[in-house]
């Protein structure tokens, strides 16, 4: 057989580094350590700076490695295992659910957001600010659009702002009868109030959640959770739900 044209594509520079330091970080690095500067890295590798960035977003993308604020490029802990949808039937706020309510604020959703609802675009929703902490470090932040008409008996309660309002909102919801969920997952860039929340820089890789709730035969109350990239790793099961598995011999997703 004929060689085809992406077989006889040269592995990118930036590919080939990722190997050579991944064999560098299982051999001469320890968890949490620093890694030397970009300027030092480059010059004992014999390549472009740029060559280098393009290397390390990979292992920072797979998980390897971590960029914090003030500290720099660090060697990163195995994954850690969380359970994510492990209920195909259950309100967020649940008496077993692990996400932390922080805030609530009523305000007009992005349209995405409104189209998705079903409300008009500059109809005020309830937005449930939530955060998720795994072995005391954070995982992921989560935005909870309702729609005022999911929680019409919600303006006879004394909570204007703050978790509290934040809990009455979610204890209106579960009023509702839940008639299934759908969630999709895909790959984005961590926002600047998201990062901040995760101990991320901006732009950082994360997977974003997205699940819409449905009841009454529409979409009643969406969330968009975005977890860290490089600590979780996505795996689905028979039951329709999304788990995260920690394992510590296979960083890449």
């Amino acid at each position: 057989m004929g060689t085809t044209q992406l077989e006889s594509v040269p592995e990118p520079k930036y590919w080939h580094l990722r190997t050579v330091l991944t064999e560098a970080l299982d051999s001469e690095f320890s968890v949490g350590e620093i890694l030397p500067n970009e300027r030092d890295l480059a010059a004992r590798f014999g390549v472009a700076r740029a060559t280098l960035r393009q290397a390390l977003e990979q292992l920072e993308l797979e998980g390897r490695l971590q960029r914090r604020r003030g500290v720099g490029t660090t060697v990163a802990p195995p994954r850690v295992g969380v359970a994510v949808g492990s209920e195909q039937h259950a309100w967020p706020g649940a008496a077993d659910d692990v996400w932390q309510a922080a805030d609530c604020a009523l305000a007009v959703a992005p349209a995405s957001v409104a189209d998705a609802l079903e409300c008009g675009q500059d109809e005020p929703v309830h937005i449930v600010r939530r955060s998720r902490v795994t072995h005391g470090q954070p995982v992921a932040a989560e935005l909870l659009y309702i729609p005022q008409s999911s929680v019409p008996d919600l303006s006879g309660i004394d909570a204007p702002s703050g978790t509290a309002r934040a809990r009455a909102v979610l204890r209106e919801l579960h009023r509702m009868g839940l008639e299934g969920r759908e969630s999709a997952v895909e790959l984005g860039s961590a926002r600047a109030d998201d990062a901040k929340e995760l101990d991320r820089l901006p732009g950082a890789p994360v997977l974003v959640v997205t699940t819409r709730y449905l009841a009454e035969g529409r979409t009643v109350a969406l969330s968009v959770a975005t977890y860290r990239a490089d600590t979780c790793r996505l795996t689905f099961g028979d039951s329709g739900g999304v788990e995260i598995h920690e394992d510590a011999q296979r960083r890449a997703s």
